[in-house]
């Protein structure tokens, strides 16, 4: 089998290192693995599961002789890359916003849209975590009947903030749990926590802004499910309205959603779809207890779908309910899986 030259950008962080463990996981023919990250990581050593890697500086130099490039860094960094990746000759799957919404670069969720890679010009963007999760998760539907709008309402971890979130929500939570025990007032609320992360206090509490708001007063998090939600399932004219919470859980987002579609669907046909959907797990006997949560989605790829139950207002809605991982999935995963289509070509 053909070997590629893989360069990991952000190789350091929460995404570039869960990258590194799915491709290990995948068994993807690594040729050589090149982690790179900022001037202060240069130097140091990477332990892979391709064998210990020096960690080389992001720069416009370090991408000769590589054939895929997987972005895990910020936008200004991609922006300021790219150029240098393309002239290097490889494929950049970039993992930030920077590039979603380019009519010129695809969008890819390999398990709705992989047809969309071969016509990429060197970039192909990976979607955002929740968008990723709601997609795969009403993908079936769609194909059942063309979804027209969808009602969202997301719950998203902590650690979709990066790493230093839940270290902050357990921070919070200590200090709350000590003042609590010593009898100081208010059980849940911390007067004196200063949080950096997140606006407010993430401990005993959820926050409805994730990003910041537009002139329509939805956030741009909140705007991402719909603007990319077209690109990706090819439905130019889908309406999103959507909600995002951050809420304190360490892994795995989770997300209420209502999808409209253009014909009134049977809940039995939709059940099996999602059974037999590629990405999806049917995890739906609401009798039992049995439903979605993110305990059970944290750590691996697949998303969980359950409670499947036809609107009370909208008799062409159908509501669930679904978690995924979004540091794999949301994330790393999906980006691997790209770099998986490009060996196909």
């Amino acid at each position: 089998m053909k070997k590629y030259n893989v360069g990991v950008m952000g190789a350091t962080g929460a995404v570039g290192q869960q990258m590194i463990k799915v491709l290990g996981e995948r068994n993807f023919p690594i040729g050589e693995l090149r982690c790179l990250a900022s001037s202060r990581s240069a130097g140091k050593k990477l332990d892979t599961p391709f064998g210990e890697v020096v960690i080389q500086e992001t720069c416009p130099t370090a991408f000769e002789g590589l054939d895929i490039v997987l972005g895990a860094s910020e936008n200004d960094i991609a922006e300021a890359m790219a150029p240098h990746i393309k002239a290097a000759g490889a494929v950049f799957v970039d993992n930030s916003s920077a590039f979603r919404l380019c009519p010129d670069v695809p969008l890819v969720v390999p398990e709705i849209n992989p047809e969309d890679v071969k016509w990429h010009n060197g970039i192909i963007s990976n979607p955002n975590c929740t968008t990723i999760i709601s997609l795969v998760a009403v993908n079936a539907i769609n194909k059942l009947s063309p979804i027209k709008a969808m009602y969202a309402s997301s719950y998203q971890a902590t650690s979709g903030a990066g790493a230093a979130g839940p270290v902050e929500m357990y921070e919070e939570s200590e200090q709350i749990l000590k003042g609590r025990a010593a009898g100081e007032p208010g059980v849940f609320y911390g007067a004196d926590i200063q949080p950096k992360v997140f606006q407010y206090q993430i401990a005993f509490n959820v926050i409805p802004q994730i990003g910041g708001f537009g002139e329509n007063l939805y956030s741009s998090e909140e705007m991402k499910l719909q603007n990319e939600g077209r690109k990706i399932m090819h439905l130019p004219e889908l309406n999103v309205s959507c909600t995002c919470v951050r809420v304190p859980v360490e892994r795995s987002h989770a997300v209420s959603i209502v999808a409209i579609t253009e014909d009134k669907l049977e809940l039995d046909a939709v059940r099996a779809a999602v059974a037999d959907a590629p990405g999806c797990r049917l995890y739906d006997e609401p009798n039992e207890k049995i439903y979605p949560m993110p305990v059970l989605t944290s750590n691996q790829d697949i998303v969980y779908v359950g409670r499947i139950r036809r609107d009370l207002v909208n008799e062409n809605g159908i509501n669930l309910w679904c978690c995924g991982d979004q540091v794999r999935k949301g994330a790393a995963t999906n980006a691997v899986q790209i770099a998986e289509l490009l060996l196909e070509d």
